[in-house]
């Protein structure tokens, strides 16, 4: 049985990661039509052709073009109905395919799909069951770092493009990723767009991968620290829709300036400021960025405020929320 997907992995000093993911890959129990794979700048320990066992497809790329623009490229060359994009230190069960592709037919009114990740190396550890907003425009990925079992199946904010299904037309008709991210918090933006174009994301409970994380960065490392700064408010000053921006600004403000504080504990301080000013000075191209994304809007604002999560504890706690699928769920436009 050949499922109709492309498999898309970005890889940037993965090598280590390779044959680890390499087998599963061959493990699963349902096979993707095509597997590509791009090695996008690593400066050591480059993935080549004679890694490349087949049936998968090596892309070559001689500079890094982001976790963004890397998923674009491999993104335009598929010509199935779904894409999966899959982190390569994300490593699938051997029914994960299998499972994301059940869940299609039991949701068929969603166009985007979400893995269950585990801890890699931590028994009994989520590292994520679908990105959640908070009402003050700070996103996190439910579940990270938690001790629980996964959630069942529900409808989700988005899924973590660690391991995640999108039908490719929905993809392209969101113009992918945005490539001025280049990494971090792309794929809130890109979910964010989808739902405010009345798209339904579904977390998979039984599609599961073991995910180290921050693999190439490193979770508090500069680059990391940087970009999810300016990539965060981008993404909230982009795609909050105008009641909600105007009510939840002081929010937003004091959580950011609260994330601040907190930089300073780990040396931060001066770079979350540079990564604030950059990330204000590229609000005037941002802002026809917002209005392209304001006018597609299909949802109302009400509406997409109950896909938010409220509580304090959620963010401090980073509780997951999986809402019961609505079977009700209007169709997309295919």
């Amino acid at each position: 049985m050949v499922a109709d997907v492309t498999i898309l992995i970005v890889a940037y000093e993965s090598a280590q990661h390779w044959a680890q993911l390499k087998a599963a890959l061959a493990a699963q129990s349902l096979r993707p039509a095509r597997i590509l794979v791009l090695e996008n700048g690593s400066q050591t320990g480059k993935l080549t052709p004679a890694d490349m066992p087949d049936g998968i497809e090596l892309v070559v790329s001689d500079t890094n073009l982001g976790f963004a623009g890397g998923n674009n490229r491999l993104a335009a060359m598929a010509d199935t109905r779904w894409l999966v994009l899959l982190n390569p230190d994300a490593f699938p069960k051997p029914d994960w395919l299998e499972q994301l592709m059940a869940a299609t037919r039991r949701y068929p009114h969603a166009s985007l799909f979400g893995s269950t990740q585990r801890a890699a190396g931590h028994e009994g550890v989520l590292d994520g069951a679908g990105d959640v907003w908070h009402i003050t425009g700070i996103p996190y990925r439910g579940a990270y770092g938690r001790e629980m079992a996964s959630p069942p199946d529900g409808e989700i904010f988005a899924p973590c493009a660690a391991a995640m299904m999108i039908r490719r037309d929905v993809f392209e008709d969101l113009s992918g990723f945005d490539e001025d991210y280049f990494c971090y918090v792309e794929d809130v933006d890109l979910g964010a767009r989808a739902r405010l174009a009345g798209h339904t994301a579904i977390h998979v409970q039984n599609a599961v991968v073991d995910h180290v994380g921050y693999g190439s960065s490193g979770r508090r490392s500069v680059f990391a620290t940087y970009h999810g700064t300016r990539n965060r408010l981008w993404t909230y000053v982009k795609t909050m829709p105008f009641p909600l921006l105007v009510l939840t600004l002081p929010l937003h403000g004091a959580m950011t300036l609260a994330l601040w504080a907190s930089a300073a504990r780990f040396g931060h301080f001066a770079l979350f400021g540079r990564a604030l000013k950059d990330a204000f000075k590229g609000l005037p191209g941002l802002w026809s960025k917002r209005r392209a994304v304001q006018s597609a809007r299909k949802v109302t604002a009400a509406d997409f405020a109950r896909m938010l999560a409220y509580s304090p504890l959620d963010l401090l706690t980073r509780r997951p929320l999986v809402r019961p699928v609505d079977a009700r769920a209007p169709q997309t436009r295919h």
